[in-house]
């Protein structure tokens, strides 16, 4: 099989590694423009290594992008973390053309952030979806899909990282060999159930701790490693990240504390009431500077956190 690899950063590099290792014909990469001062892309880096043709790529539908796809004469392109969308002008160059790679079941969690929203959400399952890249984003027809479970402490970095990114790789292989050997079948994407999601930004990651206490806990864990979701303290951006949730079962225990209200300060953490319960915040990050253990956070127990 002769392929054209479209993408970036390590899930980008994963992919180019999987069909070097198998031995597959990789006949060039196109990646996303490289910044100066920017350190090297993965894909970008991997595909030089290996002595490949690299095309940094602004913009797919320009000609000389199509042309240069066009001169590699491959059998199929594949797109591995696509930020950007591709026209059919140069999905359709290929002769069975181009899959690309999305993190969610379609038609469920449409758009950028589809990893994030599951988990905010208190969702136990999401997946991935092999599909064929259209002008609507995230809309094309569905050769392959694959469920992963979010378990009640997995975060963003977990779920992504542990489960979505290795079964991604696979899954993407595997769409590849049914095309080759013409047992794909394509599937439209449902109306029913269809949603698109935007990005989990500055306003979406805001806690508001009066919210019950399960809400908040998603939201950290959903936001974490980012954007990281945040709160006010002393005056500056707080983000939180590793955590953990405690339910209270008596009101005895939350008897007299406010919500967003700190109740304790360890070595290594700091504890904040939200609606019916705690949650432990061990790692977290003061905005524009690195992340540090909650016990170094500066914060007092009678703190009151967002406002």
């Amino acid at each position: 099989m002769r392929v054209a690899i479209i993408g970036q950063q390590a899930f980008g590099k994963a992919v180019l590694d999987a069909l070097l290792k198998r031995g597959d014909e990789v006949a060039g990469a196109f990646v996303a423009p490289e910044a100066p001062d920017a350190n090297p892309d993965p894909l970008a880096a991997g595909a030089r290594a290996a002595g490949l043709p690299v095309f940094p790529t602004a913009k797919f539908g320009a000609q000389e992008s199509i042309d240069a796809l066009r001169r590699l004469e491959v059998d199929l392109a594949i797109m591995a973390y696509v930020l950007h969308f591709v026209p059919q002008s140069f999905c359709r160059v290929p002769r069975l053309g181009t899959i690309q790679f999305h993190p969610s079941l379609l038609p469920e969690y449409r758009g950028p952030s589809s990893i994030n929203w599951p988990i905010i959400l208190g969702k136990k399952q999401t997946g991935l979806s092999i599909f064929r890249p259209v002008d609507g984003l995230d809309e094309g027809p569905v050769l392959l899909q694959k469920a992963v479970e979010i378990g009640p402490d997995d975060t963003l970095g977990s779920v992504y990282f542990n489960k979505i990114f290795p079964a991604g790789v696979a899954a993407l292989l595997e769409a590849a060999d049914l095309l080759m050997a013409g047992k794909a079948e394509e599937r439209p994407q449902p109306r029913e159930g269809a949603s698109y999601q935007g990005r989990v930004g500055k306003a979406e990651s805001r806690i508001n701790w009066a919210n019950p206490v399960d809400v908040v806990y998603n939201l950290i864990r959903g936001c974490n490693p980012s954007p990281g979701a945040w709160t006010m303290a002393n005056g500056r951006r707080l983000h939180l990240f590793d955590a953990r949730k405690t339910v209270a079962g008596t009101f005895g225990e939350v008897k007299g504390l406010r919500p967003g209200q700190v109740a304790a300060i360890g070595a290594s953490s700091f504890t904040v009431y939200a609606q019916g319960g705690f949650i432990e915040v061990e790692r977290c990050r003061y905005e524009e500077a690195g992340k540090i253990g909650g016990g170094e956070s500066g914060l007092e127990v009678g703190k009151i956190l967002g406002e």
